[in-house]
This record gives structure tokens, sequence and C-alpha cells, in this order.
């Protein structure tokens, strides 16, 4: 690894002093160049939330090395959609590419070469969005390289380039004539993982999805028919499980893999194919798929209306 950090970090921050602490620990271990900071404001209906935000921006901008420092840090508060969507285009009108970590992503050491080495491979390969750090199969992959392609979208822990973020598309424009067009069944072949982001893709377009920004990244990646980079190993460790959390707030629904080191010389895989496997079993382990309790409830729901119409069908017969 590198003394420092030759690629912009990316470094988004909101109300979490002990968890922006250890990621801005493992930041500073590796000393980037250049390091910008994107801050959400507090909460009105929070009492003290204005305070853990102020020192949140004080322990993520406590440089001691040489390194250009950028801030960008709302005066309001915006909401994870808002502030990680403007916060992102400041930054790509800043740098041309970055290494992006929110403030409960704990990297491993050697997630930075990797993302730096991955960022230099493809910068004019258009094929490829992104990469992530982030593998959720790592035990079931069986590869001697380092990395591997997925058409899907992992956002603890990555880095991507001016080129691809300017594509993305936040309102889903075209997904009405997507959805009717049946293409939703060429890029996912199960039906469960079909339904499941039909119904995310639907209600992030109506405006009726979470406050969130991911979903159209995953959108917007899955539409261009372009490629994510995944290390062989999980090279990140989330933090942010728990009550003070945005969306993760279920410690139950933590990944149980944890972040490994992965080794150099880096391998180059042979060919630029994704791993349609890997991104099914991506998909099950992530759990992408309408709740069970929802099909219950729907499938229950169309038994009595079976019952009905079959009750109207005797009355008009007889």
């Amino acid at each position: 690894m590198s003394l420092q950090c030759r690629t912009p970090i990316v470094f988004v921050v909101f109300n979490r002093p002990d968890q922006t602490r250890r990621v801005f620990e493992r930041i500073a271990q590796v000393r980037p160049e250049r390091l910008l900071v994107i801050g959400d404001g507090a909460r009105r209906d929070r009492p003290g939330e204005d305070l853990r935000c102020q020192e949140v921006r004080e322990i993520a901008t406590r440089i001691d090395w040489p390194c250009e420092l950028q801030t960008n840090f709302a005066t309001e508060n915006l909401g994870c959609r808002r502030r990680l969507i403007t916060g992102l285009n400041w930054a790509f009108e800043q740098v041309p590419e970055a290494i992006i970590l929110e403030d409960d992503i704990l990297p491993d050491p050697s997630f930075f070469p990797f993302c730096e080495a991955m960022l230099e491979h493809f910068r004019d390969d258009s094929r490829v969005a992104m990469i992530t750090g982030f593998n959720i199969v790592q035990e079931h992959l069986r590869t001697e390289y380092s990395y591997f392609f997925s058409r899907l979208t992992h956002i603890w822990g990555w880095a991507t380039w001016r080129r691809a973020w300017t594509r993305y598309d936040e309102h889903l424009k075209d997904w009405p004539a997507i959805r009717e067009s049946g293409l939703m069944a060429e890029i996912f072949d199960v039906p469960e993982h079909r339904r499941f982001w039909t119904r995310i893709f639907d209600q992030m377009h109506n405006g009726t999805g979470p406050d969130t920004w991911d979903y159209q990244w995953m959108y917007t990646n899955l539409m261009t028919n372009s490629l994510s980079v995944v290390p062989r190993v999980n090279l990140i460790d989330n933090i942010g499980f728990g009550p003070g959390a945005t969306h993760t707030v279920d410690t139950a629904a933590a990944p149980a893999v944890k972040a490994q080191t992965l080794t150099s010389p880096l391998v180059h895989p042979p060919a630029m194919v994704p791993l349609a496997e890997m991104d099914r079993l991506d998909q099950e382990l992530s759990g992408c798929r309408i709740p069970r309790l929802h099909h219950r409830a729907m499938n229950k729901l169309k038994r009595e209306l079976r019952k009905i119409i079959s009750g109207r069908r005797l009355t008009h017969s007889g």
C-alpha cells in the first residue's frame, strides 16, 4: 500500500461521533491527498442533535497530514436522499473520481489500494460503473481471480467516476415504459427477485418509496447495462446497525460477513462477464424478495375473492 492515497476520498457524515471517529481513523491511516466531507444538518425536533452534528464535523476534519480538505455542510436537515444526491453532485463537480465512505462503513486497509487500482484500470471503460468493497457471497465464491463482475449495486464502501455518476437517474424517468416492456424478466430470471425490484422501482418512481438514493443508482446501472467490480473477499464492516441508524436499525439484520484483507498483486479475470449465479445468491442473501407475510396475505385475499366470485356464479346460475 502506498503511504498516501492519491485518490480523493468522499466522507459522508451526520450525527454519530463514535462511528465517525472509527472510520475517520481508518481514513487517516492512508493519508488521502484530498478529502471531501459531506454533512447533513440537524433535525429540529431532535434535542441535542445539533451538538452531535457539530462534534462529528470536527472529528471528520481533524487533519494532521498534508491534505486538501473541502467541506459541504448543510445548514438544515436535507434527509438521506437529498443530502447524498446533492453531496455527490457537489463532489463530482470537484473531482473526476472518488472513493466514497459513509460514517458507518469501516473498511479493511486493503480496500483503498483495491479501489485505486480498479479506478485506474477501468477509468476509460464505460462498461464499468463502480467498484464496491462489499461482498456478501464470499463464502460461496470459487475463483482464482482478485475480483469478479456483477450487475448489482452495493454502496457500503464504493468508488466511481464522474462519467458514471452523471448518468444518475433520480426519478427513474423511463420506468413506466420499461415496466410495460417486460424487460425486467430479462434482467431478473428469478420471479421473486423480479417482483421485489418491480415494487421498489414503482415506489421510487411514484414518490412513495423510502428516503434513500441508492435504489435509483441500482436502477441507473441496470438500465444502462453497467457492471460493478466486486472484490473476491468482503472488504468492509458495517458498524452502523442499531437504534441510531436511519435505515439499518435492526441489529439482527446485519450481514454475517466480516471484513477480510485482499492480497496483492491483483489477478485480473480474463473476461468482463458478470457471474449470474453469484448475483442470484447475492439477491437471496440480501433479502431481495417480498416478505412471506405479504405473500400469505395476498394468497388469502385471492382465496377470499375466488369464494366471492364462485358464490356469485352459483347465485346467478340459480
